[in-house]
């Protein structure tokens, strides 16, 4: 078990960043990796493999759903496709063709959906995806993942170009705070438990993962002893860290997403089956966003350290 050490913030890559270097590392190591792109490489950060491998880049211009279909036909043919475009974007346009092409035939197709949350700020909501989880968890047979700072990104997309069959990661526009250190492990549908705790469980994925550390850090102070797990795999979720987060009797969920819809929604469905308890939420209720810094906005919404540990003591005061 993770021993309990103060939690400092420091910012390392975006996660979209580090989907683009790691997509290169894996091109050298595989010639079957291709990647298509909308006409935002250079914004999903693409474009690092579209300069070293231009053979095996292909622009589909500003047309997501075409580009979701060629990207199928190049699974069909036996690449291992990437296909990125803002979430907002490539969820929400492309579901049919997702759904169509990729989910029910169950091709062996990788979509990366980058500036996702409110977190990406001055873009505004047109361009916000704050239900493309729901949308990627409905996709029968997709895997879903949402990871918190660059080296759960790169070592999730080398699992996602491992893994068969289709999958969807959620990648954000700002820096991410460092949560783990070089060498760490991850495994789909594995979560990672960052801190030890017996009071209550604080469950998040993507940037919220760093705040709720920040959180269990005020609490512990107050003498709260709050376990972190980062559930990096929302689809197939796991199950038994969900169980075990349950036996503290009190589990809050965080994440950049409408919380009618996300993360906290397949949590409790596991919940109920397993070791009902006492439950919040901290995420996006029933709204959209509006421009700004990124930061205002998680602050403004809910979305930072002190949120998690409001709802911390909300669910302590239900605990059974």
């Amino acid at each position: 078990m993770p021993a309990k050490t103060k939690f400092e913030v420091k910012l390392g890559p975006a996660t979209r960043e580090a989907f683009g270097r790691a997509l290169v590392e894996l091109g050298r190591e595989n010639k079957d990796v291709v990647v298509c792109d909308a006409d935002l490489s250079k914004s999903t950060m693409t474009t690092y493999f579209a300069k070293e491998f231009p053979e095996r880049f292909f622009s589909c211009g500003i047309a997501e759903a075409n580009m979701v279909g060629i990207g199928a036909g190049l699974a069909y043919a036996g690449k291992i496709p990437f296909v990125s475009s803002f979430s907002a974007f490539v969820m929400t346009k492309c579901f049919e063709q997702l759904r169509t092409c990729a989910a029910y035939p169950k091709i062996n197709l990788k979509v990366v959906g980058t500036h996702s949350g409110i977190s990406i700020g001055e873009d505004g909501p047109s361009q916000m995806s704050v239900e493309e989880i729901s949308l990627a968890c409905s996709l029968a047979g997709f895997v879903v993942m949402a990871p918190a700072d660059e080296v759960a990104t790169k070592a999730l997309v080398r699992a996602a170009a491992a893994h068969s069959g289709p999958v969807f990661i959620r990648t954000g526009r700002p820096k991410a705070p460092i949560v783990y250190s070089s060498g760490q492990r991850f495994e789909i549908g594995k979560a990672v438990e960052l801190v030890e705790g017996s009071d209550v469980a604080i469950i998040a994925n993507g940037l919220l993962v760093a705040q709720s550390m920040l959180a269990a850090d005020m609490l512990d102070a107050e003498g709260i002893k709050a376990r972190v797990v980062d559930m990096h795999t929302v689809k197939p979720i796991d199950r038994e860290a969900v169980r075990r987060a349950a036996e503290t009797g009190a589990i809050v969920v965080a994440e950049e997403h409408l919380v009618d819809s996300g993360l906290g929604v397949r949590v409790a469905q596991v919940v109920g089956e397993t070791h009902p308890c006492a439950m919040e939420f901290v995420g996006i209720h029933d709204t959209y966003a509006e421009s700004g810094q990124g930061d205002e906005l998680l602050d403004k919404y809910g979305l930072v350290a002190r949120d998690i540990a409001a709802a911390v003591h909300k669910v302590l005061a239900r605990k059974r």
